[in-house]
């Protein structure tokens, strides 16, 4: 018997306690060929959705993907993201939530081949890096403040 993925019964359950809290449950997407969603809101290959009962009609928590209709800038268009794309469901108000891992989409035939280091670095492995002479190391950033909404950032 093939293995139920707990993602989708994750992402219902942190919608559920948004909505009994009084929070607004927001899902960011990695935006690829499978995502329906208006293409003039991604940035950087990522949407951030707002999947409240108040912004949505016809919600659909499924297993395999959520979809509903919503409108943008007054415009209603349908919404179809398949669970896979998930990259995080979480509070708009205190940005509590959980982040889920979602494969990178390969690379189109005929492009160069990845180092192996650039390879790990996007599994997510720990990759030595030499400093360059007189380089400085990068900052480390600055935990949120509350009441702060969350920027979602990948770290390489």
């Amino acid at each position: 018997m093939p293995e139920v993925s707990t993602k989708p019964y994750l992402i219902r359950a942190i919608c559920d306690w948004c909505n009994d809290a009084g929070f607004t449950p927001y899902i960011a997407v990695a935006v690829d060929e499978s995502v329906r969603v208006p293409m003039e809101f991604v940035k950087n290959g990522e949407i951030v959705l707002n999947v409240s009962a108040l912004a949505t009609n016809r919600l659909k928590l499924g297993n395999d993907a959520i979809e509903f209709q919503a409108r943008f800038s007054g415009v209603p268009r349908e919404v179809y993201v398949p669970m896979a794309r998930v990259i995080a469901v979480y509070a708009r108000e205190n940005g509590q939530g959980m982040a889920f891992e979602v494969p990178r989409a390969e690379p189109p035939a005929g492009a160069p081949a990845q180092s192996a280091a650039e390879s790990a670095r996007e599994r997510g492995a720990l990759v030595p890096v030499e400093s360059a002479p007189g380089s400085t190391p990068e900052p480390t950033p600055t935990p949120p403040k509350p009441g702060d909404r969350p920027k979602l950032t990948r770290v390489k």
